[in-house]
C-alpha cells in the first residue's frame, strides 16, 4: 500500500496538516464506505457538501482529508489536505494509487448529447472482434474484456473509473472505450485520466436543469477537448453546428467527419431502410445492420476512431457491418401474428426523438401507422416537456403521454407540462396515460397488423424510479408479453 505522500506528488496543495508517511489503504468520496485508513474526499455536489461528513469518516477509520475548506477543529491523528478543489485532487491522486492505468490503456473518450452509448459499445465490439480484449464504460454495461458490470451512472466517479481503469489492465485491456457525460466534465470525474483521442457526436438540448444556460452546456463538453494532449486525436461531426467548435482550442490532432459536408471522414448513405443501412464510406460500399441516418453518423465516428488508432479500413468495414447496436437503442420486436412492428429507444431529448421519429417515417410505407409511446423524467429539465410532446404528436399518427421516471414528482403534474405544448388538433392525435405499462398495452391493443410501435425514452433501463423507489419495469418485456397475451 502507498503513503500518503507517494499518490500527492501532482497534486497543489494549499496547505498540509498532518503526517504524509502515514499508508492509505483505499479512496473514498462516500463517507459511508470509509474504512481503516482511506483517504476520504470532501467534495461540495449539488445535493449535499461533503464537508459536512467529515467528522463521520474520521469516526470510521480515515485516515486523511482531502477538502477545500478546513475545518474549525482538527483532529491530531488525521492528516488534513487543503486543495482549492477536492474533485480535481481526487481523480489525480485516484491515478496515482492506482499506478496511472490510463498510461498503460488507450483511453478513448465519447461526448455529446445523443449517440454515446452506441458509438462506444460499437467501439468495444469492433476492437474485440478485431482480436483485442477491449474495456467499455457506457450508460448500459460496464465491460472488463468478457466481464459485464451493470452501470449506474453514464460516467462514474474518478475514483472508481481509475479503479475500472486499473481492473482493465490486469485483465489485459489494450483498450478502453467509455462515454463521457457533460456532468462527468464538470465535476472533474475524468481528471487525471490520459485519452488518446476523443469524438464529438452532436449537441442539443438536454441537462439544461443542471447547465442552467445552453452556452453553459457546449463550454462543458469544449472543455474534454481542451484537455486533450499533442499527441491524441479528436474527431468531431462536421455536421453539427457546434462541431467545429469542440476542436477551436484542441492540441490534439484533429479530424472530421461528414454526411453533408467535405471531410476527413466522408460517408454517403446509399440505401436506408428497414434492413439496415448501405453506405459508401471513405469510397468504400458497405451495408451496415444498423438503421437510419443518425446510426450513419455512428457508425462513421467508429470508423474514423478504428482508421486513426491505426486499423486497416477495409477490415474494420467487414467487421462494423455485422455488428449491432448497443441495447435500448432502435431495438426492434415483431409480433408473430400480425406483424407489428415494436421499436424500444432510450430516446429521451427533443432532438433524439425527432431523429428516430423521422427514421421510422422515411422507412414506413404509406398503409403503416406509427403509434408513439413517451414520457418526460421527474426532477429534471422541465422545458423539453412540452416540446417532447409536440414532437411526438407531429410526427405520429398516434400518441401516448405516459410516464417515464417520474422520480419525487406527481406523473400527472409531468404529464400537465407535456400537453401544454399542444395545440386542440394535437390533442386529438393524443392519449393521456399514466400508467406506463398501460400506454403500452393500449398502444399494442389499437395498432393493426403491419403497423409500427415506438417506445421512447427508457430503452435498456430495467426499472421505474417512483417516489425514490426503483421498481423493476422493462420496455421491452412489457412490449413482448404484451404481444403474446394479445396474440398479435
Amino acid at each position: 500500500m502507498p503513503q500518503l505522500k507517494d499518490i500527492l506528488t501532482n497534486v497543489t496543495s494549499l496547505q498540509v496538516k498532518g503526517s504524509t508517511t502515514v499508508t492509505i489503504t483505499g479512496l473514498c468520496i462516500d463517507s459511508r464506505k470509509v474504512a481503516e485508513g482511506s483517504v476520504f474526499f470532501a467534495i461540495a455536489g449539488t445535493l449535499s457538501d461533503g464537508h459536512a461528513f467529515i467528522e463521520k469518516a474520521i469516526a470510521t477509520g480515515a485516515a486523511a482529508i482531502v477538502c477545500s475548506k478546513m475545518p474549525a477543529a482538527l483532529n491530531e491523528a488525521v492528516t488534513y489536505i487543503q486543495v482549492k478543489d477536492s474533485a480535481l485532487a481526487a481523480g489525480i491522486m485516484a491515478d496515482a494509487f492506482y499506478g496511472s492505468p490510463s498510461a498503460q490503456i488507450k483511453v478513448v473518450g465519447i461526448t455529446g448529447t445523443n449517440g454515446k452509448t452506441t458509438t462506444a459499445t460499437l467501439l468495444y465490439q469492433l476492437f474485440e472482434k478485431l482480436g483485442y480484449k477491449c474495456g467499455l464504460l457506457s450508460t448500459v454495461q460496464n465491460h472488463i474484456h468478457t466481464e459485464v458490470e451493470v452501470s449506474t451512472h453514464t460516467t462514474p466517479d474518478a475514483i472508481s473509473i481509475h479503479a475500472l481503469l486499473r481492473r482493465m489492465v490486469d485483465a489485459g485491456c489494450a483498450y478502453a472505450f467509455m462515454e463521457v457525460s457533460s456532468h462527468a466534465v464538470h465535476q472533474q470525474r475524468i481528471a487525471g485520466i490520459r485519452f488518446v483521442g476523443g469524438v464529438f457526436t452532436n449537441i442539443t438540448h438536454d441537462h439544461l436543469d443542471y447547465h442552467k444556460t445552453f452556452d453553459e452546456y457546449i463550454r462543458v463538453k469544449k472543455a474534454f477537448f481542451d484537455g486533450l494532449s499533442d499527441d491524441a486525436f479528436a474527431l468531431t461531426n462536421a455536421d453539427d453546428k457546434r462541431g467545429m467548435v469542440m476542436l477551436q482550442n484542441t492540441k490534439a490532432a484533429k479530424y472530421t467527419y461528414s454526411l453533408r459536408v467535405p471531410a476527413s471522414i466522408k460517408g454517403r448513405v446509399l440505401e436506408n431502410n428497414l434492413t439496415g443501412l448501405m453506405m459508401n464510406v471513405d469510397g468504400i460500399d458497405a451495408h451496415f445492420r444498423m438503421i437510419g441516418t443518425f446510426n450513419a453518423y455512428n457508425l462513421l465516428a467508429v470508423y474514423g476512431v478504428a482508421k486513426y488508432l491505426g486499423e486497416e479500413k477495409m477490415e474494420v468495414l467487414a467487421v462494423l457491418s455485422n455488428l449491432h447496436g448497443a441495447p435500448g437503442r432502435f431495438e426492434t420486436y415483431m409480433s408473430p401474428v400480425g406483424k407489428i412492428l415494436g421499436i424500444v429507444d432510450y430516446a429521451h431529448t427533443p432532438d433524439a426523438l425527432i431523429n428516430v421519429l423521422a427514421t421510422i417515417n422515411q422507412l414506413r410505407t404509406n398503409g403503416q401507422s406509427l403509434i408513439t409511446v413517451v414520457g418526460c423524467g421527474g426532477d429534471r429539465d422541465k422545458t423539453k416537456r412540452p416540446i417532447m410532446a409536440e414532437v411526438c404528436c407531429e410526427h405520429s399518427n398516434k400518441a401516448i403521454l405516459t410516464s417515464d421516471n417520474p422520480r419525487s414528482e406527481e406523473p400527472e403534474a409531468i404529464l400537465n407540462d407535456m400537453e401544454a405544448g399542444l395545440t386542440g388538433i394535437q390533442k386529438r392525435k393524443s392519449l393521456r396515460i399514466a400508467d406506463r405499462k398501460e400506454a403500452i398495452k393500449v398502444a399494442c391493443s389499437i395498432a393493426q397488423p403491419g403497423d409500427i410501435i415506438l417506445i421512447a425514452g427508457k430503452g435498456h433501463e430495467t426499472y421505474q424510479e417512483i417516489k425514490g423507489v426503483k421498481h423493476h419495469f422493462d420496455d421491452r418485456e412489457v412490449l413482448t408479453e404484451t404481444f403474446e397475451s394479445l396474440n398479435l
